[in-house]
């Protein structure tokens, strides 16, 4: 019976959110557990202060690594967690609530991923010496692009995707997490790796482009076929 009731309380609120990510299935066990244990007081809105909060600490861990010393980006690990808390519960605890604002959160959840990553970025060109710094600004762009797909996407299905096949923002924050502990260990590193992973995020969203504009053109023809 408690089973069927927590599937239940997933399907309740992520019922505007189909996901495909690697980690869906404990991810959304996660969530579900967390939204019945927040405090009644505190709201959507504050999550989402919350998440960006958490996004500002990466930044500022990268600020510090650059002037004291390395080990301090894990200081980003525990900014991720808080990104990661906010922006992932947000709107699932308005949606448990039963009081979702879907325009409303999706403007206002858009908002706050562009602003959070142009901060992360920041911390990042901070961080990195010379030409590295152009990295951060790849990153910014990539994380841009990815944007602009989900928004293209949700206009042509009226679905807002979050995830890119099995990579989602969890997933991603769990990579450069693994960056910046590989960084302490080995300092340097993160450049390279930061490098693999613009590259990465290069060739998924070309793959992206093209799936949605062969959707549209499919659309287009259905709509010249009526």
């Amino acid at each position: 019976m408690r089973s069927h009731h927590n599937n239940d309380i997933i399907k309740a609120i992520f019922r505007d959110r189909p996901r495909s990510n690697l980690l869906k299935k404990h991810e959304q066990k996660a969530i579900s557990g967390l939204v019945r244990r927040i405090p009644g007081w505190i709201n959507s809105d504050i999550l989402t202060g919350i998440g960006l909060s958490g996004n500002i600490i990466v930044a500022i861990a990268f600020i510090l690594a650059s002037i004291y010393s390395t080990p301090l980006l894990l200081l980003g690990l525990v900014g991720f967690f808080i990104s990661w808390f906010g922006d992932s519960l947000d709107g699932r605890l308005a949606y448990y609530r039963n009081i979702p604002r879907k325009h409303y959160g999706f403007t206002l959840d858009i908002t706050i991923d562009w602003i959070s990553i142009i901060i992360v970025g920041f911390g990042y060109i901070i961080y990195a010496e010379g030409s590295w710094e152009l990295l951060g600004y790849g990153f910014v762009v990539m994380y841009g692009w990815e944007m602009i797909l989900a928004l293209t996407r949700y206009r042509l299905t009226d679905q807002y995707v979050i995830d890119s096949g099995k990579m989602g923002p969890t997933e991603v924050r769990l990579i450069i997490c693994t960056l910046l502990i590989t960084e302490v260990l080995l300092p340097g590193s993160l450049y390279y790796l930061a490098a693999v992973v613009v590259a990465v995020l290069f060739l998924v969203n070309i793959i992206d482009t093209v799936k949605l504009l062969k959707l549209a053109d499919e659309f287009d023809r259905q709509e010249k076929a009526h």
